[in-house]
């Protein structure tokens, strides 16, 4: 099962830091990929938050893990990113788009928060 966090919570940790990076530090290509079927109402506030949140939990589901400091906060990096992605969910389909890559996401951190919390 350890194997199996590690082959799901990389790929998670990787995504998660590219998309927060890119709405901390390019947030006017965010803009522009994100405002292709119009207006979102996204300011740049609000995508440096998410940024921020969804790179302290890219790092925070990897690093206390693969140091073995706090190891617990590995299961709450999960908690904070299921719950930005469960929001990510409901923007795109009140937006009428595809949630299909957040759904993704989400799965992928219940399951390491489910792996974490089980042990």
């Amino acid at each position: 099962m350890n194997v199996t966090l590690w082959i799901v919570r990389g790929p998670l940790a990787f995504a998660f830091i590219a998309v927060g990076t890119m709405k901390l530090f390019a947030y006017e290509k965010f803009k522009a990929r994100s405002e292709k079927k119009g207006p979102t109402g996204i300011t740049r506030g609000l995508a440096a938050s998410i940024g921020v949140a969804e790179v302290a939990g890219g790092i925070g589901i990897v690093l206390p893990m693969a140091t073995n400091i706090a190891p617990s906060v590995s299961m709450w990096a999960a908690v904070g990113l299921s719950t930005i992605m469960l929001l990510a969910i409901g923007f795109h389909v009140r937006r009428h788009e595809s949630p299909v890559a957040p759904g993704i996401l989400f799965l992928r951190a219940v399951f390491v928060l489910f792996g974490r919390f089980s042990r």
